[in-house]
C-alpha cells in the first residue's frame, strides 16, 4: 500500500499548483484522503481533507477559500488545487488516507501517508 504524492514546485506568490496523491496496493475508494503540511522548524498542521465519496470537505481556516482539494476514485488518486499562494503556505505537504471515524482535521487517524512534496511559495 503506498501514496505518493506530486506537483509540489517553486512558485511565485500569488501563483497556483496542484498537488496530486495517487494511491496504490488496493483501492482507497473508501478511504478519507488529507492533505497536511510541514514547514521548517514547526509542526505537521492539518490543510485540507475529503470523505471517501468526496461529498464533503475540510479546510484550515488559512487556505479556506483558496485550495480546493478533490478527488477521483476512479483513478484512486486526490488533489489539492492551491491558489493565490502565499509566502506561509511553504512547507512539505503530505497526503493521507483514513479508514476509521476519527477527526479529519488529527494526523493521528491517518493510516498511511505519502512521502511529501515540497511547495516553495517566493515573495
Amino acid at each position: 500500500v503506498q501514496l505518493q504524492a506530486s506537483g509540489g514546485g517553486l512558485v511565485q506568490g500569488g501563483g497556483s499548483l496542484r498537488l496530486s496523491c495517487a494511491a496504490s496496493g488496493r483501492t482507497f475508494s473508501g478511504d478519507a484522503m488529507g492533505w497536511f503540511r510541514q514547514a521548517p522548524g514547526k509542526e505537521r498542521e492539518f490543510v485540507a481533507a475529503i470523505s471517501w465519496s468526496g461529498g464533503t470537505t475540510y479546510y484550515s481556516d488559512s487556505v479556506k477559500g483558496r485550495f480546493t482539494i478533490s478527488r477521483d476514485n476512479a483513478k484512486n488518486t486526490v488533489y489539492l488545487q492551491m491558489n493565490s499562494l502565499k509566502p506561509e503556505d511553504t512547507a512539505v505537504y503530505y497526503c493521507g488516507a483514513k479508514r476509521n471515524s476519527g477527526n479529519y482535521y488529527y494526523q493521528v487517524y491517518y493510516n498511511y501517508w505519502g512521502q511529501g512534496t515540497q511547495v516553495t511559495v517566493s515573495s
